[in-house]
């Protein structure tokens, strides 16, 4: 299996993996509740549980309801339908350690408009007030726990009973197979890619869904938004409108075509994305603040510029495969690196790994301006409390391991050209620094 080949000891991987299942459950109950009713404040959630103990816990952790599942069942249905229904493009994925190509229909950015236009129009028209979501966001965070632990274990029977393709199979390990997932490309029938409903159309979109939905709960609550929610929203809706406008280039990245179905990929993007990723928002709703038209426009413009880089980084990659290395990078021919390597099956391949434009800059250049978007959505808080600036510095945690782990794959994939590769690029994230 790949993902059993760790890039940590076995010690800090099995302690990652089991501290990581039992934790991030109540951790995503704590951080909604601390945000909501807390004010946003650590001290005040340590004081109640110290003083009320594990019952405390107990109370604040609410129960799974009919109207979260009602919310939950109906956006899952309709995003499903969606995806199957809408007409796009074929798109082919990267070819697989067993040399099979996956194929999608890329629809994302038309299921995006969809969405977003639906989810207004019925608030607009008082069909369905957005303020019931917030109103219920702990029961819906709980619902989705626990659905999506089940939604996990039937990934994990699934893998064992009806694979989708060879690319898959077990480490002889039921954690690592839970934590890490059995299949690359699970899906149900031919055409419903199971990672592409959890990671995009569930988790990426349910990020801009909520950021609309702070942004109408705060103006229920006062009458008007302040510019530090604007600000954030529009940060965050720009930044997902760029995710699904990408979309087919996410399907290039490691987390669809190198990690696998599990816990750590799909519970990740249906409880932890809606609730982690959103965050500053949820702490926004109650702590509105006032930056001035000065202030928001310099955040504003600098998240925007960092969204944009972020952007350019990857579409200079794609542009660059897409050309066979023919197109030019900053108005020059490309310099490359022609590396060969072997699949799993025998054969042999070539790859070009590029090492001008922002890729000459460091290895994976592109998750600094992903942290300081993710800082300039975030810093409208300002600085009275510490949660909201959580996301950031798990993304900065997130992105770091992430490129430890790419570099390691890559090395045992292309070898000595990996080596020739770090030469001529040798800083990993941060230009001159590492």
């Amino acid at each position: 299996m790949a993902e059993s080949k760790t890039v940590h000891s076995p010690i800090v991987t099995y302690a990652s993996m089991l501290s990581l299942l039992s934790f991030c459950p109540p951790f995503v109950i704590l951080l909604w509740y601390t945000m909501v009713h807390a004010d946003g404040s650590i001290s005040q959630t340590w004081l109640y549980l110290r003083e009320h103990g594990l019952q405390g816990f107990v109370n604040m952790w609410p129960k799974p309801t009919f109207t979260a599942c009602k919310i939950i069942f109906c956006y899952g249905a309709f995003e499903a339908a969606l995806q199957l229904l809408l007409p796009g493009k074929r798109v082919e994925g990267p070819i697989s350690p067993t040399g099979n190509r996956p194929v999608y229909k890329a629809n994302g950015m038309q299921a995006y408009f969809v969405t977003l236009i639906t989810y207004l129009g019925l608030w607009w028209f008082g069909i369905f007030n957005p303020a019931i979501v917030y109103d219920h966001l702990g029961e819906i965070y709980s619902t989705l726990i626990v659905g999506s632990f089940i939604f996990c274990i039937f990934l994990y029977i699934k893998g064992h009973v009806a694979p989708s393709s060879s690319d898959s199979g077990s480490c002889g390990n039921f954690i690592i197979d839970f934590y890490w997932g059995m299949e690359l490309y699970p899906r149900i029938g031919k055409n419903f890619d199971i990672k592409v409903f959890t990671n995009c159309r569930f988790g990426m979109m349910s990020w801009a869904v909520l950021a609309l939905t702070y942004c109408i709960k705060q103006y229920e609550m006062y009458g008007k938004v302040a510019d530090s929610m604007l600000v954030n929203t529009i940060l965050m809706v720009v930044y997902v409108t760029k995710f699904f406008w990408w979309e087919a280039g996410y399907w290039n990245t490691m987390d669809i075509a190198h990690d696998r179905a599990g816990f750590y990929i799909c519970w990740g993007c249906l409880v932890w994305v809606p609730s982690v990723y959103t965050s500053p928002g949820m702490y926004l709703v109650n702590h509105p603040v006032h930056l001035g038209i000065q202030l928001s426009l310099y955040i504003l413009v600098a998240g925007i510029l960092c969204i944009y880089i972020n952007y350019d980084c990857d579409r200079q990659r794609q542009e660059f495969r897409r050309t066979n290395g023919k197109g030019l990078v900053w108005g020059k021919p490309p310099s490359k690196i022609q590396a060969s390597y072997t699949t799993t099956s025998g054969e042999s391949k070539t790859s070009l790994l590029l090492t001008s434009g922002w890729w000459g800059l460091s290895r994976h250049f592109h998750y600094v301006p992903e942290i300081l978007a993710a800082f300039f959505w975030t810093v409208p808080a300002l600085f009275n409390h510490f949660l909201p600036y959580f996301y950031v510095i798990f993304l900065t945690i997130l992105l770091v391991d992430r490129a430890k782990r790419d570099d390691d794959r890559c090395r045992s994939k292309y070898g000595k050209y990996w080596k020739t590769y770090c030469d001529k690029v040798p800083y990993r994230i941060i230009p001159g620094i590492y």
